[in-house]
This record gives C-alpha cells, sequence and structure tokens, in this order.
C-alpha cells in the first residue's frame, strides 16, 4: 500500500484559518477529497491520512465524513487533551478511520511549558493507552522539548511531522544533532513532509533540501519515515508532482523494501491499517 501520510481538507472561511494570511491567495478556496483523489491517483497512492489544521472537534467530525468519501482516508483529528472530561469526549468522537489527534503546539504562546502540563501529560497517557496516535507539530526551536515529552510518552506511536522544521539556515547537520535523541526512540517516527514551505524565500531546489532528507535517513531509518504531501500547503512553494518527486528522487538508491516503508509501509504499521501492532516497541 502506497500511502500519503499528511494532507488536508476544508472549506476555506478566513475567520476558521487565521494562520491562511492574506498572502496565501492559493490556499483561500476548498480542497475537498474529490480535488485530492486525481493527485493519489496519479503517483499509485492507494490511501491518505486527513490531518487536522483547525483546533476544534468540528473540524475532526467533518473530516470524518469526508474521509468515507475518499477510499482508504484516515484521520488525525484534534482534542482538547488537557480536557477533564477527555473520555467522555473520545467516546462522542469514536470512529473506525479516527486514528489518532494534533495539537498546534507551535502556536501556542509557551510550547515547552504546553508540553510539561499536567493535564496534557495525562491526557496524552489515556489516549496512549486507548492507541491513538499523537502527531507533535513543533519548530526546530522546540525539539528537545519535544524529546522530553516523549521520553515520558513512550506507550505508543508519537509522529515528529515536518521534521519538525528545522531551521534551514543552519543545515541539515545542525538539525540532525537537534533530533538525534528523539530520533533514537523507537516509538517515535518522522513525516518527510513539509520541507518546501520551510525554505523561507519560497525558491527551493532540491539540492537544498536533499541533505536533511539524508539526514532523516540517518536518524530514524526507513523503517520510521513516511511520505507525506503536506498538500494543499504545499502549494505555497510547489505542485504536488514535484513534492512527490523531491521523494522519490532522494531514496532511489535505497531497496524496494525501504522505499516501501516510506511510501506506505511505516504508515500502515503507525496507523494500524493493516492490523499490525510493533510489539518491539509497545510489548508489555
Amino acid at each position: 500500500m502506497r500511502i500519503d501520510a499528511h494532507q488536508h481538507f476544508w472549506h476555506f472561511d478566513a475567520a476558521d484559518y487565521p494562520w491562511i494570511a492574506d498572502s496565501m491567495t492559493c490556499l483561500q478556496q476548498d480542497f475537498l477529497p474529490d480535488d485530492l483523489a486525481p493527485l493519489l491517483a496519479q503517483h499509485q497512492l492507494q490511501g491518505s491520512i486527513a490531518v487536522q489544521a483547525r483546533q476544534c472537534v468540528g473540524e475532526t467530525q467533518q473530516l470524518l465524513q469526508w474521509a468515507q468519501q475518499q477510499p482508504a482516508t484516515q484521520v488525525i483529528g484534534w482534542i482538547d487533551v488537557s480536557a477533564t472530561d477527555l473520555a467522555e469526549q473520545l467516546l462522542a468522537l469514536q470512529h473506525p478511520l479516527l486514528r489518532g489527534f494534533r495539537h498546534l503546539v507551535q502556536d501556542e504562546r509557551d510550547p515547552a511549558a504546553w508540553l510539561q502540563q499536567p493535564s496534557v501529560s495525562s491526557g496524552i497517557s489515556y489516549l496512549q493507552q486507548q492507541d491513538y496516535v499523537w502527531e507533535m507539530l513543533v519548530t526546530w526551536r522546540h525539539l528537545a522539548d519535544a524529546t522530553r515529552f516523549a521520553a515520558q510518552h513512550d506507550r505508543h506511536w508519537l509522529v515528529l511531522d515536518h521534521l519538525g522544521k528545522p531551521d534551514m539556515a543552519r543545515g541539515a547537520q545542525a538539525w540532525g544533532e537537534q533530533v538525534a535523541e528523539l530520533a533514537a526512540m523507537p516509538h517515535v517516527a518522522c513525516k518527510l513532509s513539509g520541507l518546501v514551505t520551510e525554505v523561507s524565500s519560497g525558491q527551493w531546489d532540491s539540492a537544498q533540501l536533499r541533505p536533511f532528507i539524508d539526514e532523516a535517513l540517518a536518524r530514524f531509518g526507513p523503517q520510521r519515515l513516511m511520505f507525506g504531501s503536506d498538500w494543499p500547503v504545499c502549494l505555497l512553494a510547489a505542485e504536488y508532482h514535484a513534492v512527490a518527486q523531491l521523494i522519490d528522487d532522494a531514496i532511489a538508491e535505497l531497496s524496494a523494501d525501504e522505499q516501501a516503508a516510506i511510501w506506505g509501509n511505516t504508515a500502515a504499521q503507525v496507523y494500524s491499517l493493516t492490523g499490525e501492532n510493533n510489539e518491539s516497541v509497545f510489548a508489555g
């Protein structure tokens, strides 16, 4: 199975998506399952993971409705992980296509403090007990905080989105050193996604981004990496095809099994799309 492990759907409304600035005109429209379907087909992708872009339960419910229209689509939604009634909220959201949750930690006033809140820690522990994946959206500024967080929550998969948004100016080696401890944890996977929009000018090229992909391969290994287009956000810097081609070229010299891991097998395992568990990580 080949899977796009990171994409978004939305009905655009400026009030609902304040992070979409006035300059991001290409994102100021609807992006729905019928728009994604031909892109997946073009790249022989049989499924995708639709990821939250708003912090509200209503969006999660909408994503689940859209996921039912798109074959092999699963959802990473949002829930108030710090809520005292988390168990009740989770029960209300329960759905066979709901694989986990994400919070826009990077947008918190103090991301480090948010990650260490006792109520957040308690909520994450409960989600992991229920076998839900938690996706970490942080920038390079808080990779150390994400590392401490990950060490405290190792009962189920954690996923680092967009390589933790590296500081492109400092280079791949500096990012690799930052992420080394986190990458060494066997319950942490990473998405090869979002790189094209991390170049501040928007004028990226493969020579600039390839070292980060190589560093990710060295730190996480193919078995804990997965392709994600970050569509439609990627359109700020590249068409879907260019994002897929960037990864295809970067991993061309890997073995067939290693390429298959990045293109879908890792995602199938992390999101339990095959019904298999990683006993070596979560035994006991």
